[in-house]
């Protein structure tokens, strides 16, 4: 075996310097190699399985194809412990599990996973994003295990993980340090063979004894060897397992570049027939290199947006226990060992461990990470508490309602990585057109090759190099998905959640936008508006008999009247649809509609038509009406103004009586207005339009609206809509201000403008440079600098999305 002290204590590979990681296994620690290691090691240790180390014969190796031991390491994953954090349990029976894989380089590469994947007739969806490396799958379990999906991916020489809190931040971590170890290799190996190239073309002009050049290229050449070895052992790897897949990327015209340029220099070299250029070699490596290292960093802070949630769970909990003394006390723990029902105390300045209901306590609460509302929000005793959100003023005690991936932070999370995963129509076209761009290149250099070969020899090689380096579609590839996925992270840091991959080429052909009215143009909670007394009836005390009606209802009507402190009626009965009745000081009252309050005939009537109005009685006598309504939201006329101005077609649907629809309707200054409009009708209204060739963006909140929003061409939830709204929505407006809307249709006009802007790019360059290069007029080391500016602008442009402007809306 070999030495643990030296080497993995996981996998066994051989570590020089200091050690990265350690884990602790059975109380002892021991060197990981990486985080990803680390991360596997303390979840079997974790999930009860670390009889697997003291048992092993050996380490766990990754040879290829996928060994027996290796295969075995897999096989635990299939352990519903192990699966706690990054697998999800959907209602419908399904499974999706969320990882991370190494080794992707381009769009072929994600294109090449999924097909892999889709080849289990188990799994109903899998998805690549290129842009943060991860993979969503969604598999009927059964016959089909995790562990099979694992193996599948190792075998065509990619590296699966789970994707578990700051995993992907650590592995990022990671490939960031080994990126600037081959990027310093590369740049120092470019410098020094620079060096040497410029005495060897100096000698070539004016003359230089054999020996001194043969002395120049054996230098030369120890210099680029670990170059080629080290620097650029990414794109041979790659250039590998596409030959064992039969899937060409953009790796293989690059890697045959680099090799081809080396052997042909070292064939001169030994045999001094012919030119040497260690130089190119090193420089286009150097350059490809600094290009996919920019790109990886563009990469890794898009990637900030998920993570960012995911580190707002503090590591502990303060949890309230009751000792044998009868006392309560607190004890720490890992808020992996809370359970639904658990009380939890939170300080000041503590973040919220898991989905909880406020218990005892009054303080401010921040949501601005998960809402965008910068605004701290009061939460009082009944009120809930998102997982991830921060306590600033008070302490508070909080029952668990929600743990782990059931929490709505877990929801923001999975939609949002839902929406990343899935891919558009214009990045499908890009990710195929990458693959036949290859092929064609391919081809090209060939006949480039053979050309050159019968007129001028000595040149044909290096032609073809720049024509190999100089029309690598890495610009192409990442066109769309850079723009996408920075355009995502923009909207999401100004609450408004995308989680469907259409959502920006849909939101360019909207034409109609239809808005519900409870819970979405208004706040979707009632207030009390107007007291009018009857008979001279004393307001106050009113009011005080209402609360005391209501004290023990949860019904929205019943918190318009809490006070806290306040006793409860007597023999309380509660009429659903109707109101409540009770006894105080020996009289009976009621309060609600006025055929249930009021037993006189006929019906005493409300002081005005507008808005709901609920009737008080004793023994039958109509005290005094009190007037409810539901708060508009205070940006919806703007938003509904600006919208109009923008050319859409505004209409209101709602499932409310005729007046207070049309009195809506007239404040907010929409023309179209339909009431009394139950889900079937809203429906018929949607598809009405659809037929008429209307482009429809419906906005809604509840149950009632779950079918309409489900058939618009796209939809958008209210963050306080139910969770099968939010579910069956193309967007989720999580900080509830309508105002995002607007801002999203110019993010995704933006978007759009971007795309076309990239695509056109990246094509018009491979136009032009294609013939430069054919010609001969591009050497490689110009190539390559060609290649990797063309990428970085492509990035740099796609990046503009995410930058935040000096107004509002950009």
């Amino acid at each position: 075996m070999t030495d643990q002290s030296t080497a993995c204590y996981h996998c066994g590979e051989v570590m020089r310097g200091s050690v990265p990681f350690e884990a602790t296994i059975a109380g002892v620690s021991h060197p990981m190699c990486c985080m990803g290691c680390k991360v596997v090691a303390e979840a079997i240790d974790q999930g009860g399985l670390g009889n697997y180390y003291r048992f092993r014969s050996n380490v766990a190796v990754t040879p290829e194809p996928v060994a027996d031991e290796y295969r075995a390491e897999l096989k635990l994953y299939d352990q519903p412990a192990l699966q706690q954090g990054f697998v999800h349990n959907h209602s419908d029976g399904t499974l999706q599990a969320t990882l991370i894989i190494e080794g992707i380089t381009c769009a072929a590469c994600t294109w090449l996973l999924e097909q892999q994947l889709s080849r289990f007739s188990e799994v109903e969806s899998a998805s690549v994003n290129l842009s943060t490396h991860q993979a969503n799958i969604r598999w009927r379990p059964g016959q089909l295990l995790l562990s099979d999906i694992l193996e599948r991916i190792a075998s065509i020489g990619y590296r699966p993980h789970p994707y578990l809190p700051s995993q992907q931040d650590e592995i990022a971590s990671r490939e960031n340090r080994l990126a600037i170890r081959r990027l310093a290799v590369s740049g120092i190996g470019m410098m020094q063979v620079m060096m040497y190239a410029i005495a060897l073309y100096a000698g070539a002009i004016q003359g230089m004894e054999t020996e001194h050049r043969d002395f120049l290229r054996w230098v030369s050449f120890l210099v680029a060897t670990p170059v080629v070895f080290y620097a650029a052992r990414p794109f041979f790897e790659a250039t590998w397992r596409d030959i064992k897949t039969r899937h060409l990327s953009m790796d293989v015209p690059v890697s045959i570049a680099i090799g081809g340029a080396y052997i042909a220099s070292s064939w001169a070299m030994f045999f001094s027939s012919g030119e040497v250029y260690f130089d190119s070699v090193c420089m286009f490596t150097f350059l490809l290199l600094l290009g996919r290292f920019l790109e990886m960093r563009a990469r890794h802070r898009t990637n900030r947006s998920g993570n960012a949630l995911l580190s707002l769970l503090p590591a502990s909990a303060i949890r309230l226990v009751t000792n044998e003394e009868g006392a309560e006390v607190e004890e720490r723990i890992s808020i992996t060992e809370l359970a639904v029902g658990d009380r939890v105390r939170v300080g000041p300045g503590q973040n919220v461990p898991a989905d909880g209901l406020v218990l005892k306590g009054d303080s401010s609460v921040d949501e601005s990470a998960l809402t965008g509302e910068y605004m701290p929000i009061r939460k009082t005793p009944g009120d809930n508490l998102i997982a991830g959100s921060a306590n600033i003023e008070n302490s508070l005690m909080i029952e668990i309602t929600d743990i782990g991936t059931e929490t709505r932070l877990s929801a923001i999370v999975r939609l949002l990585d839902r929406a990343q995963q899935e891919k558009p129509k214009a990045a499908k076209l890009a990710d195929q057109v990458a693959s036949w761009f290859v092929a064609a290149v391919l081809l090209t250099a060939g006949s480039v090759f053979s050309f050159w070969y019968l007129e001028r020899p000595d040149d044909a090689f290096w032609i073809t190099l720049s024509v190999l380096v100089v029309t690598c579609p890495c610009a192409l590839s990442l066109a769309t998905p850079t723009a996408l996925t920075t355009a995502t992270g923009f909207l999401h840091s100004q609450g408004l959640l995308v989680t469907r991959g259409h959502v920006f080429e849909a939101l360019n052909g909207v034409t109609h936008i239809l808005f519900d009215k409870t819970g979405t143009l208004t706040q979707g909670k009632l207030s009390l508006e107007e007291v009018v007394s009857l008979n001279d009836f004393d307001v106050d005390q009113g009011l005080t008999l209402a609360a005391r009606l209501e004290a023990e209802s949860e019904h929205p009507i019943a918190r318009v009247f809490h006070q806290n402190g306040i006793e409860a009626a007597e023999q309380l009965r509660h009429v659903t649809g109707e109101g409540v009745e009770g006894v105080i000081g020996g009289q009976r009252y009621r309060l609600g509609k006025p055929s249930f309050a009021c037993g006189q005939n006929p019906l005493p009537a409300p002081p005005r038509p507008e808005g709901q109005w609920i009737l008080l009685t004793g023994n039958n006598e109509p005290l005094c009406w009190f007037r409810l309504d539901d708060q508009l939201r205070s940006e919806a006329a703007a938003t509904i103004a600006t919208l109009q101005q923008k050319g859409y077609q505004v209409e209101l649907l709602s499932g409310d009586a005729v007046t207070v629809v049309n009195a809506m309707a007239k404040r907010l200054g929409i023309d179209s207005a339909m009431a009394a409009a139950t889900p079937d009708i809203k429906l018929e209204r949607l598809q009405s339009l659809q037929q008429q060739g209307a482009q429809v963006l419906m906005v809604g909140d509840g149950i009632n609206d779950v079918p309409v929003l489900a058939a618009a061409n796209i939809s958008v939830a209210m963050g306080s809509a139910s969770d099968l709204a939010k579910t069956n929505a193309d967007m989720v407006l999580l900080s509830g201000d309508l105002n995002q809307l607007t801002d999203a249709l110019d993010i995704a006009a933006k978007t759009r403008t971007i795309i076309r802007e990239n695509i056109a790019w990246a094509l018009g360059y491979n136009l032009l440079a294609l013939p430069l290069a054919a010609s001969g007029f591009l050497a490689p080391w110009m190539a390559a600098i060609g290649m990797a500016s063309s990428s970085l602008v492509v990035v740099g442009n796609a990046l503009r999305l995410g930058r935040r402007p000096a107004s509002k809306s950009l």
